[in-house]
């Protein structure tokens, strides 16, 4: 850090000189594989830029429409850039989408009809699922309400897809696998991409006109590829997440193949109408200027998370990826054990953030989530977790998940305060 840096840090942000010292250690010791990360997102922007090109994106592609937004030229050239770049057949990127669960779920309602059946062969996917799959009392409109059966597979002892419990569940007829690629709110691995090739090679090679659909929340560039690079059929996510580029003020995306992305369309809209409405309302630009920014966006997010890492485990906290493990998501988990450490951490993130710094985060019950939840996100974008944000369940073992940072610094400065209002 410069000179001047660690004076306002310390002066004016009452950092200690122990966690300054920590913060460069850290800094050292995550340099290389912070430099394998910077690689993945030179390539991913070469890629991007690759696509824009071809698709001869101009001045007037970024105006936009209103009302129903018939003929919306730039509308329908962001779909085939970012399925260019996805490799899909077809994508559909929407700021009607109100968030990456409305995107998976319009998929789901898409592809099910009653009587089918489809699985999670990751376990229980993210809270926000919950009322999509069975609504209960509590939720109305669930796919179970529809007669749509629902199963789980549990990842295996060692954080595997258990090949044999889904051999045993394709010998009946089941129309969709879900993949969630993140670990949510659990304490568990992110599911890489290498692990989606083999499982979807897998599940292909048994029963090949089962689904397989990727939930791509936290994932996009990432890596080289995507999901459906890999073998699954069809992807979902939000653009105030890594594809919005920090930049979209709200929506999500479908890719994959065309049949599938035509299905989930009639769920944003309606039939006979399909992806062939909906107007941009001067949003245009930011949705492709976040979709180019987002893969040096990403780059510096995951870079922020392994410094984080190694600096949050030199004081004592059980991460997850280690420093040096595999990065296939934004994440990073770290465990407090003590719900008063967790309130403390999240306070100090909240207390960085350029917007509503003042505010304290409390715990409260959220739509869609079984336990009250904190969230950290002083954010530009409501709710955007690719701007530096900490959020989790108020449950044991008290685990709050960093993401996000829309610069490697800021990641760094709201580390440092939180671990500052922790007590170091």
């Amino acid at each position: 850090m410069l000179s001047q840096t660690k004076d306002i840090l310390r002066f004016k942000w009452g950092i200690s000189d122990r966690l300054i010292k920590s913060a460069e250690e850290a800094e050292k010791s995550t340099l290389e594989a912070r430099l394998r990360i910077k690689e993945i997102g030179a390539h991913n922007q070469l890629k991007v830029l690759t696509a824009f090109k071809r698709h001869g994106v101009s001045d007037y592609h970024l105006k936009g429409t209103t009302g129903y937004g018939f003929g919306d030229a730039g509308r329908d050239v962001l779909d085939e850039i970012y399925a260019d770049v996805f490799g899909a057949e077809k994508a559909l990127v929407r700021m009607q989408f109100v968030s990456g669960t409305h995107a998976l779920a319009s998929v789901l309602f898409g592809v099910l009809r009653p009587g089918d059946k489809w699985i999670s062969v990751i376990g229980t996917p993210y809270d926000t699922m919950a009322p999509v799959i069975q609504g209960g009392n509590r939720w109305r409109g669930s796919l179970s309400e529809w007669g749509i059966e629902y199963g789980e597979i549990p990842l295996d002892v060692n954080y595997s897809f258990d090949k044999s419990k889904i051999k045993e569940a394709l010998k009946e007829k089941i129309k969709l696998v879900y993949i969630q690629r993140s670990l949510g709110y659990t304490w568990r691995p992110s599911v890489n991409l290498e692990m989606i090739r083999e499982i979807a090679a897998y599940i292909k090679s048994l029963s090949p006109e089962t689904v397989i659909m990727a939930d791509n929340c936290y994932g996009e560039f990432a890596d080289t590829e995507e999901p459906i690079s890999v073998g699954a059929d069809v992807m979902a996510g939000s653009l105030i997440k890594n594809a919005g580029g920090g930049l979209s003020p709200a929506g999500g995306y479908v890719a994959g193949r065309k049949d599938i992305v035509e299905k989930a369309s009639v769920y944003l809209t309606s039939p006979g109408i399909g992806p062939d409405e909906g107007a941009t309302l001067g949003v245009l630009r930011l949705m492709y200027q976040g979709f180019f920014m987002a893969p040096s966006i990403v780059s510096g997010a995951i870079e922020g998370a392994i410094w984080a890492s190694a600096m949050l485990k030199s004081f004592g906290f059980e991460v997850l990826p280690e420093p040096d493990g595999v990065r296939t998501d934004i994440i990073q988990g770290i465990k407090f054990s003590d719900p008063e450490i967790m309130k403390s951490f999240c306070k100090g993130i909240q207390n960085a953030s350029p917007i509503d710094a003042s505010a304290v985060p409390e715990a409260v019950d959220m739509p869609g989530y079984r336990d009250p939840i904190i969230m950290a996100g002083g954010t530009f974008v409501q709710g955007s977790s690719i701007e530096l944000s900490c959020d989790g369940p108020l449950r044991s073992p008290y685990a709050a998940y960093l993401q996000g940072g829309l610069s490697f610094a800021h990641i760094q400065f709201g580390v440092l305060n939180a671990l500052k209002e922790v007590g170091f």
